[in-house]
């Protein structure tokens, strides 16, 4: 079979032979991608220029006689949420996806996660970035010292897939997808050409031996993983590890499982022994609390886990025509719009001021709920008074002003509790004695900021 690549526009489909910078079919820039084709063995005329299809019949059965069946073992990670994101641990013949900045620790968790599966199983552990001496001295700082978890280095998608088709390991890890490179085609690693064809060969041999396969992918400047889109649909498993590299929480939960619910999420600390999973995060980032004004108490919610976190605001007289606003774990457009809908909506003059926001720990807000918490903290912080110790907020803003519900206040209400608050300023919504209703946030403020 002869291999050759072609350039593809990704816009019209035209072909050719080498790049160039404008698609001259329909006018298109920098929309040429190299793929590998197959010439065939002989100068005949191909199946489609016959009109025939070449393939064969498929085997099918009917849906109504398969029985499911659950038989494939799982291996399990030491952490046990990490476990639960992954819906029951690696899924052999599983291939999953992990992004994260730089620096964050996406090798210290995957050699943690080698030192516990090497206990019972073979693991292959391949480094595009580093030498054998480097993963050592990590495997020995992290105490990974079994005798049937192995390392190779090589940036060549065909030697990786040639050695998971082999069938010898049950786990192999892959660090990472933008660092190899096929014979086949002539591009840079990381371009799209070769994350696309390197992922497809590892993804096929992976399926082809029942070999669990987890590759590391990079990400942009804005957070998105880098290089096609088609690597996410390919995989089974994306995990995405978020938050700050220098301190704080960090989390791993799932964008994409095919096997497990996307609601999930592990929570970490970085410690000099590597990773460990938090167990109470709500205790831990309320430990150094000091009630002041411009703090509260948010009940918020990450994937399935209810958790409480410290919200700070602070506002002073700007210095320029145009204030400043600042978030720190929560979106700043939000931010703008609640802003708007407090000057709007109460008394509150906040056109002279900075407002910075803060969510303490790292924690990054993607709850809507969060609303209230954040109006309640910025109008503390404007008036200089507290809110008391005994509550926890949690609800939606709109833009009239009102409470709009939360989901799952349930666990909210029941995480509050379990850490001595006595009550919670929430939507009307919920029906629960530990619940003070908050229907409009005029009145909210006025009654409860003092």
């Amino acid at each position: 079979m002869k291999v050759r690549s072609q350039f593809v526009c990704q816009q019209c489909g035209a072909s050719y032979t080498k790049w160039v910078g404008q698609c001259t079919n329909c006018q298109s820039w920098n929309s040429l991608v190299e793929q590998v084709v197959d010439t065939g063995a002989s100068g005949g005329k191909s199946a489609i220029e016959k009109g025939r299809a070449s393939g064969k019949k498929l085997d099918f059965v009917k849906l109504s006689s398969v029985v499911p069946s659950d038989a494939k073992a799982r291996l399990l990670t030491e952490f046990e949420d990490l476990n639960t994101v992954l819906g029951g641990g690696i899924l052999m013949g599983s291939v999953c996806l992990l992004a994260g900045q730089p620096g964050i620790g996406k090798s210290t968790l995957l050699m943690q996660i080698c030192a516990e599966i090497a206990k019972g199983h073979d693991v292959l552990y391949i480094s595009g970035e580093e030498s054998a001496g480097q993963v050592k001295l990590r495997a020995e700082r992290l105490g990974a010292k079994s005798e049937r978890l192995n390392f190779a280095a090589s940036t060549s998608g065909n030697d990786i897939a040639k050695t998971i088709e082999g069938g010898e390991f049950d786990l192999v890890i892959v660090d990472s997808i933008q660092t190899l490179a096929m014979d086949e085609i002539s591009s840079a690693p990381g371009t799209v050409s070769q994350v696309t064809n390197c992922g497809n060969l590892i993804i096929r041999a992976a399926k082809a031996t029942d070999t669990a396969v987890v590759i590391v992918g990079h990400v942009t400047k804005d957070g998105t993983l880098a290089g096609p889109k088609v690597l996410e649909h390919l995989v089974d498993v994306v995990l995405q590890f978020e938050g700050d590299r220098y301190g704080g929480f960090k989390t791993v939960r799932a964008v994409k499982n095919r096997f497990g619910s996307t609601n999930e999420v592990a929570i970490f600390e970085m410690l000099g022994t590597g990773l460990r999973e938090v167990q109470n995060p709500s205790a831990a980032l309320l430990a150094e609390r000091t009630n002041t004004d411009g703090s509260v108490i948010l009940a918020t919610m990450e994937g399935n886990r209810p958790i409480l976190v410290e919200i700070q605001a602070l506002a002073t007289s700007t210095n320029f025509g145009y204030p400043k606003r600042t978030a720190s774990g929560f979106d700043l457009n939000r931010l703008n719009l609640l802003i708007a809908v407090l000057e709007r909506r109460t008394k509150l003059k906040l056109s002279d001021k900075d407002i910075f926001i803060n969510v303490v720990g790292g924690m990054k807000l993607n709850d809507s709920a969060a609303d209230l918490a954040i109006c309640m903290a910025i109008a503390s912080a404007v008036a200089g008074r507290k809110l008391g110790e005994e509550y926890v907020v949690f609800g939606e803003v709109g833009l009239g002003g009102e409470i709009r519900s939360a989901f799952r206040a349930d666990q909210r209400i029941a995480e509050a509790k379990k850490l001595g608050f006595l009550h919670a300023i929430g939507p009307s919504t919920v029906h629960d004695k530990f619940v003070i209703p908050a229907k409009d946030l005029r009145e909210t403020l006025i009654r409860y900021v003092k």
